[in-house]
């Protein structure tokens, strides 16, 4: 698999199954379908899929408001990470943030998540701050990363 294989698509209804698979795999809070469907109507939600042929691989959300950028959610299938779908799915947010007229795209991750970490450095985020038991299942600090664009 070559990133050309990968296709970056905006989140349509018929994702959302696959989503919510991906979510319960991923978080301890997952998103339901109804979260996410209601997206779909939230001027200033962008959902994107990556999609390798009709297969759903992962996806991510940003929220746009005013001059910030936040991050809600990414997720990849465990078979498909380490293979540049999060940095493909990163890099497409940031351009939308940068079109939306964003400053700044900001997210939380846990600090033990150290691949997710190591993803955000190397594209340019930085850690800015700390929300004291942020994540719940374990509990665990929120390490706050922002990118100025």
């Amino acid at each position: 698999m070559n990133s050309e294989d990968i296709n970056i698509v905006p989140m349509e209804e018929k994702h959302i199954a696959a989503l919510v698979e991906l979510e319960n795999i991923c978080f301890s809070q997952p998103w339901t379908y109804q979260q996410l469907a209601e997206e779909l109507d939230n001027h200033t939600a962008h959902f994107i899929v990556a999609e390798i042929g009709d297969n759903v691989v992962g996806y991510m959300g940003i929220f746009v408001v005013c001059e910030s950028s936040y991050v809600s959610n990414i997720a990849v299938f465990p078979e498909y990470r380490r293979h540049g779908i999060g940095r493909k799915l990163l890099c497409e947010a940031v351009k939308m943030a940068v079109q939306m007229g964003a400053e700044s795209l900001s997210l939380e991750v846990r600090p033990s998540n150290t691949p997710a970490v190591e993803l955000y450095s190397s594209l340019g985020f930085e850690e800015v701050g700390l929300r004291k038991n942020f994540y719940r299942n374990p509990v665990e600090d929120g390490l706050i990363m922002t990118k100025t664009l």
